[in-house]
Order: structure tokens, then C-alpha cells, then sequence
């Protein structure tokens, strides 16, 4: 999470700085309310248009991406952030624009008389850009009106995730339709700065992910078909397992990714955590937890040799450490990498020193024999905890549980609250902050 924030600070601070270096020769000629005015909309759209093509390419799910901002769940929390930015951002430049055109209308301010624009002879380019300022700016306004009611939608946890996917290829649009709005109206001279160098790589990049995100194209894993071969169903904890057969092409996965899974094309893809360990048998086992209207449903609509597609795999929760000991904490269906991972140690007799902590609002018997059966071949201590009988998990029931804590590293995936909770309790006892991993529990 730190990665995340320090790249999205980053990333605007230098923005910032470029378009203030590209400017800064005009600073002392700035005259009146429209001179200021010229140029924070000039700001408010560099940045506007900086974010909102970063948060396209985010899009597409690019692996370079994923490898350096630390997993797909970071780079998407990253893209979130993105996108409220581009929101506020955007608002604030429609703001700069038409608030002082609405203070003249009222007879609030007074403008001075504007000249002709001028004739750039010598320079058919620069003159092409400026007879199309009125069109750039009428495609900017309705695009504005579009792309901020897409935003809206999208961090809107109750709008249902179909919905929110479908947003997406109307946002991607959109987008092009901003860049063209910006490609005409940046300060022509500004093009062989710093700034418009970057803004220039930034919206080829987001343009090339937009035609991709419109014909559901990503640049990330491999995409394969598959079959349903088995369905298993845990009805008192509300979960089903899912076994796929997969077509050739797959590469395999770690223990602790997750994979996009297409189950019904009209739903699109939902990302879920792989509960398996790759074995070379092109087997793949999903555990789905019935949290929203979809999987909800999905009990009832999949069925034993449905086709399906999978694209991975994705992921960063890869258990990697020197530590001679491990914590894992799995929250509700939260237990699934782990699941995964204690087939791996299972094969290869692991060694390590592995507490696994499983919190459960429902307790399944069969489901919970299962993960005891799972965690004595993998040598794995398993401490099942149920809320309504043993109440809630902290930072100081699990040290007393688990004495040697401080030489050991945390894994957490689970209610992304519950993992707020247990970090700050453990940093409170001395825990070391980058020792701590947690897998984000939700996308949006």
C-alpha cells in the first residue's frame, strides 16, 4: 500500500513540476481573472488528462505494472485513487472554465475586449489546432458530462459489478474523446517541453489501452477456455468450489494468485483467488464465496460442463520470505490462498514454521475438516476460530498464541477492515510494518 500512495504523490507532484517548468516564463505577464484563468485551466487539464491516462493503461492490467507496484490488487487500488483524482480534477477545471463566463452573465465581472485570434501563416499545424479550439471544446464539455457520471458509478459499491465492468468500455470512449479535446487545446508551444513530451507518451499509451479496453483486450495474463468438471457445495458457509479443466496454454501460477474468471459472458469477468496448487494437470480450483448479487446466483446458474474463461495469473501474495516462521491469517473466504498454498507445502514437505489462523462468521464441519486434513499434510498449525464461539481475533490473542511472533512475517487476506485492525495492533506491539502482508479483499 505505501508503494501505491508514494507512486500516485509522486506522480502528481511531478506533473505539477513539469507543467510549472513549461510555464514559468509567463508567470510575470499574468493580468486579471482570465489571464488566471487561462492558466489553472491549463493545470487542472494537464493534470486531468495525466491521470485519467495513467488510470487507462492501469486498465488493461499490464504485467510490467502489476510485477512493480507490488500485485493487481495494489495497481488497482492505485487506479481507484486515479480515478477520484481525475474526478475532483476534472470538476475543478469545468469549474475554471465556465465560472467566470457565469460571472459576466450575471454582470458580476467585467471582460475585457478580446482582439482576433491570431494567424499562424507560417505554421499550418499550429493554425489547424486553433481553428478547431470551438469543436475541441464542445467535445470536451459533453465527454466531461459523460465521463463524470461513469466515475460516479463506478465507486458506487451498490451499483452492481456488471454494470460497473460495462462502465468501463463507455469510459474508455470517452477518454478518447478527452484526449482529442486536450491534444487541441494544450498550449501549442509547450509541446517540445518536458511536459509536453510526457502528456504526449501518457495519452498514446492511455489511447492504445482505451481501443484495447473497447474490444476487451489486456495486455496481462494468459487468457484460456475451460470446463467445468466438478462443483462442490458448503451451504451453511455459503461458499462452493469450483474445479476447472483447462484447454492448453496455461503456464501455471504461484500459491496466493488470483485469475479473471468468465463463467457467463453477459456478466463478464469476476477476479478469484486460486485454491489450488499448480500440478502440471492443467486442474484449477476456485472456492467462491456468495457475497453479491452474481455469485449469489451462480450456485444455480453454473453447472458441471459449462465453458468457461480464465486470464492470469495475477497476484503478488506469493509467501516469499526469509523468515523462520510464518503467520497466516485467513478471514472468512480469505482462507483461499492459503488453501493453495498448503498443497504446495504438502508435496514438497515444506519445513516451515506456519501458524494458520482461520476466522469464520459460519462454521461448515465438512469445510472445516477439509482445512484440518490440508493443514496436518502441509505440517501447518491450524487455530480455527469461530465468532460466535470464540469471539473476535487480535493482536494480543494472537501473540499469546503464537510466542515466537516477533521473528515471524504476517500473510493476511480477509476483510480489508479486520486487516486495518490486526496491522495497527501488532505495529502497537512492536511488529515491524513491512512485515505485514495483506492481500486487498476487494477490487473496487
Amino acid at each position: 500500500m505505501k508503494l501505491s500512495k508514494q507512486v500516485f504523490w509522486g506522480y502528481l507532484v511531478f506533473l505539477s513540476a513539469a507543467w510549472w517548468i513549461a510555464g514559468r516564463a509567463d508567470w510575470g505577464s499574468l493580468d486579471g481573472i482570465f489571464a488566471w484563468r487561462a492558466v489553472l485551466s491549463q493545470y487542472t487539464g494537464v493534470i486531468g488528462i495525466g491521470v485519467m491516462s495513467l488510470a487507462m493503461l492501469l486498465t488493461v492490467r499490464p504485467t510490467f505494472l502489476e510485477r512493480r507496484l507490488g500485485g493487481l490488487d495494489k495497481m488497482y487500488r492505485l487506479h481507484k485513487w486515479l480515478g477520484i483524482s481525475a474526478l475532483v480534477v476534472a470538476v475543478g477545471h469545468w469549474l475554471v472554465a465556465n465560472g467566470p463566463k457565469w460571472l459576466v452573465a450575471l454582470g458580476w465581472l467585467q471582460r475585457r475586449p478580446r482582439g482576433p485570434r491570431p494567424v499562424y501563416v507560417d505554421e499550418p499545424i499550429r493554425q489547424f489546432f486553433m481553428n478547431q479550439r470551438g469543436l475541441a471544446e464542445a467535445i470536451g464539455e459533453w465527454a466531461f458530462y459523460i465521463a463524470v457520471l461513469m466515475m460516479v458509478l463506478a465507486l458506487v459499491k451498490r451499483f452492481p459489478y456488471r454494470r460497473f465492468f460495462q462502465t468501463h468500455r463507455v469510459l474508455a470512449a470517452t477518454y478518447l474523446a478527452l484526449v482529442a479535446h486536450a491534444v487541441v487545446l494544450f498550449k501549442f508551444e509547450h509541446w517540445n517541453s518536458l511536459l509536453g513530451v510526457t502528456l504526449a507518451a501518457l495519452m498514446t499509451a492511455g489511447s492504445i489501452a482505451a481501443v484495447m479496453s473497447l474490444f476487451r483486450k489486456h495486455a496481462g495474463g494468459t487468457q484460456v477456455g475451460g470446463r467445468v468438471v466438478a462443483i462442490e457445495r458448503h451451504r451453511e458457509a455459503d461458499v462452493m468450489a469450483v474445479e476447472v479443466q483447462l484447454d492448453d496454454g496455461w503456464r501455471g501460477h504461484q500459491s496466493g494468485q488470483f485469475a479473471f474468471v468468465t463463467f457467463h459472458a453477459d456478466e463478464g469477468p469476476h477476479p478469484f483467488t486460486i485454491a489450488s496448487c499448480w500440478n502440471d494437470d492443467r486442474r484449477i480450483r476456485f472456492v467462491i464465496k456468495a457475497l453479491g448479487d452474481y455469485t449469489r446466483s451462480l450456485s444455480k446458474r453454473l453447472q458441471v460442463d459449462d465453458r468457461v474463461k480464465i486470464e492470469g495469473p495475477y497476484g503478488r501474495f506469493n509467501f516469499e520470505s526469509d523468515a523462520p516462521r510464518q503467520i497466516w491469517i485467513g478471514g472468512g473466504i480469505g482462507i483461499t490462498p492459503f488453501i493453495a498454498r498448503m498443497g504446495d507445502l504438502a508435496r514438497t514437505k515444506g519445513g516451515e514454521a506456519v501458524d494458520l489462523f482461520h476466522t469464520t462468521a459460519a462454521y461448515d464441519r465438512a469445510a472445516i475438516d477439509k482445512l484440518a486434513r490440508d493443514a496436518a499434510a502441509a505440517k501447518v498449525r491450524l487455530h480455527v476460530l469461530w465468532d460466535a464461539r470464540d469471539g473476535r481475533l487480535d493482536a494480543e490473542r494472537l501473540v499469546k498464541a503464537v510466542p515466537d511472533w516477533r521473528s515471524a512475517e504476517v500473510w493476511f487476506c480477509g476483510p480489508a477492515g479486520f486487516g486495518r485492525m490486526l496491522r495497527q495492533g501488532l505495529i502497537s506491539l512492536g511488529f515491524p510494518a513491512e512485515r505485514f502482508h495483506q492481500e486487498l479483499f476487494e477490487l473496487r
